[in-house]
């Protein structure tokens, strides 16, 4: 498929996919006239870095992981080494950390807006 089918069957821009090809995260051929040729499978693959890069990991990490990965599931390949699940045991950690930074931050602010709203007479919430 043409790079933009693979945009519009993703919700990918073309831009992104671009990108995605120059870091080593997809991969096309070419036709004859030099045009991108995406294999069916690389919906699943765009998928799946979406959800990494969602995850908060950079592409030089989605990059290391990816030959680990299976495109369909996100499941572990026959190539996942203890190495895969110590990093992503790693980037889980760093997002359970900053769910919890998150999470104090909306206490401040609840206590902030509750403070505020009882001086100006308003509603908190």
């Amino acid at each position: 498929m043409r790079i933009g089918e693979l945009a519009g069957r993703t919700g990918v821009s073309e831009r992104s996919l671009r990108y995605y090809e120059e870091q080593g995260l997809l991969v096309a051929g070419r036709t004859p006239g030099g045009h991108r040729d995406y294999p069916d499978h690389a919906v699943d693959r765009v998928v799946l870095i979406q959800e990494l890069f969602a995850a908060g990991l950079h592409s030089t990490k989605i990059a290391e992981l990816l030959p680990c990965m299976r495109d369909a599931d996100g499941g572990p390949s026959a190539l996942a080494t203890p190495r895969l699940v110590a990093d992503l045991t790693a980037e889980r950690d760093r997002i359970d950390r900053m769910i919890g930074d998150l999470v104090r931050s909306r206490e401040v602010l609840d206590e902030v807006i509750e403070t505020a709203s009882g001086r100006a007479g308003l509603p908190a919430g």
